[in-house]
């Protein structure tokens, strides 16, 4: 599908107009792929837990043969995959939000840094009834 973006040729006055009407089918594409994407996760991640649940209702009350047992291991397996794979993109979309927003919210950013200095700074030393302050005393 992709290599029939760019190997159509459209009709268009220049050079530019046809490589901006490429990249916005292309995003279109993509975005279409994203959705599907996320949406077979959805799918798949809903069918493994069904399937575990009723192997969890059967071992409740009868033995699970060997078969049984393999496909169970094997489902809890993927089930972990996903789970994993599916942390990895919201910390991968926090990480890009805190950055984001971050650089706009110096303020904030400040006030961490200010209160790290001001927890790690040693502003006065008490030795027995002397009180030294100041940094050249200290």
């Amino acid at each position: 599908m992709v290599s029939e973006i760019w190997q159509n040729t459209l009709a268009s006055r220049t050079p530019i107009e046809r490589w901006q009407m490429k990249i916005r089918r292309l995003r279109q594409h993509l975005r279409g792929w994203a959705m599907h994407l996320s949406g077979a996760y959805k799918k798949e991640k809903s069918t493994l837990l069904n399937k575990l649940d009723e192997l969890d209702k059967k071992a409740e009350s009868t033995m699970l043969n060997e078969s049984e047992r393999d496909l169970k291991h094997v489902l809890n397996e993927r089930l972990a995959e996903l789970l994993r794979e599916e942390e990895l993109k919201w910390y991968q979309r926090a990480k890009v939000k805190h950055l984001l927003e971050g650089d706009a919210n110096t303020k904030y950013y400040h006030l961490l840094a200010n209160g790290r200095h001001r927890n790690t700074h040693i502003f006065q030393l008490k030795d027995g009834n002397n009180i030294i302050t100041g940094d050249a005393q200290l």
